[in-house]
C-alpha cells in the first residue's frame, strides 16, 4: 500500500471513531507501530488529526477560509512556540475564551485532548474541538467573516456578554504605542466583549505584530493582563510592555523541535 493510500485509511479510521488507539490502528493497517506514528505525524502535520496519549483525534476539515489560510503559515515557528508559552498557563478544567486568530489557532490545536471549557466565535478553532469527548465546546454565534470564519457583530457581543471565562486569549493584526489593533471594526467590538468576560487577558503576537496599526483599536497596552511574544520582539518593545504594567512571556522560537522548523521551511505548517 502506498503511504497516501495508507494515510487516507488511516484518516479515515480515526474519522469513523473519533478517536482510535494506537493498537487498532495498527492491527487495522496491519503494518509497524513506528509506521503509524509515521503516518499519524504527517496527518497532524496537515491539521486533520491529533496525537493525544494512547492514540489520536480526529480534527476535521476547515472550510476553505482565503484570510486564515493565507496568515497561518506567516511566522509560523514564532506562532508554535508562542502556543506553547500559552498553554502552560491554562489548568484542566480551566474556562477558555480563545478567538480567531492564526497563533490563538495554534494554541487551540495544542489544547486538543485536555478536559477544559473551551469558548471561540471561530468556526476553525470549534472544528477542532468538536470532536474532542475531553472537552465541553460553545460556539459563539453572530455574523460570519467569509475570509476568517469569524462570528462577530451585535449577536456575539450579547452572548459574550452572558458568560464569564478564566481566561481570554486574543491575536491582534498590529501593536503600536497606542495600544493593540485588530484589521476589522466589528470584530475589534467583539474581542472587547471577550475581554469584558474574562478574569485574564492574554495577548498571543509575535514579533512581526509591533510597531503597526491596524484599522481598528482595540485597548491601550495596559488593559491586557500579560502578552506572550516569541524572544524576536526588540528590547524597546519589551520595555514598553513592562512599563505598562503587562506581564510579558517571551518564547524561544529557536527551542522549537527540529522537525517543526524544517516542516515549515518545507512550506508545509502543521
Amino acid at each position: 500500500m502506498l503511504a497516501e493510500q495508507r494515510r487516507a485509511k488511516l484518516l479515515e479510521l480515526i474519522r469513523q471513531r473519533r478517536f482510535a488507539s494506537l493498537p487498532d490502528l495498527v492491527k487495522a493497517l496491519d503494518v509497524s507501530e513506528s509506521t503509524v506514528r509515521r503516518d499519524l505525524e504527517a496527518l497532524e502535520e496537515q491539521g486533520v488529526a491529533r496525537r493525544i496519549h494512547g492514540g489520536a483525534l480526529y480534527c476535521g476539515t476547515n472550510p476553505k477560509l482565503p484570510h486564515f489560510e493565507s496568515r497561518q503559515p506567516a511566522e509560523w515557528v514564532e506562532k508554535r512556540a508562542i502556543a506553547r508559552r500559552a498553554v502552560e498557563l491554562i489548568d484542566d478544567g480551566d474556562t477558555v475564551l480563545l478567538d480567531g486568530g492564526s497563533t490563538t489557532y495554534e494554541v487551540a490545536r495544542l489544547l486538543l485532548g485536555r478536559p477544559l471549557h473551551v469558548v471561540t466565535n471561530s468556526l476553525p478553532v470549534a472544528n477542532l474541538f468538536a470532536a474532542d469527548t475531553n472537552s465541553d465546546l460553545v460556539l459563539i454565534g453572530g455574523n460570519i467573516c467569509p475570509r476568517s470564519g469569524v462570528a462577530q457583530g451585535p449577536y456575539a457581543d450579547r452572548m459574550l456578554g452572558a458568560i464569564r471565562v478564566r481566561r481570554t486569549i486574543l491575536s491582534v493584526a498590529g501593536v503600536s504605542g497606542e495600544g493593540f489593533f485588530n484589521n476589522n471594526l466589528l470584530l475589534v467590538e467583539t474581542e472587547r466583549a471577550m475581554m469584558r468576560a474574562a478574569d485574564d487577558v492574554t495577548v498571543v503576537a509575535d514579533h512581526s505584530k509591533f510597531g503597526r496599526q491596524s484599522l481598528g483599536h482595540l485597548c491601550p497596552l495596559g488593559d491586557v493582563t500579560r502578552v506572550i511574544a516569541d524572544d524576536g520582539l526588540p528590547p524597546v518593545w519589551q520595555k514598553k510592555l513592562q512599563a505598562a504594567g503587562v506581564v510579558l512571556t517571551l518564547a524561544p522560537a529557536a527551542a522549537e523541535p527540529l522537525a517543526d522548523r524544517q516542516t515549515h521551511a518545507n512550506g508545509s505548517p502543521a
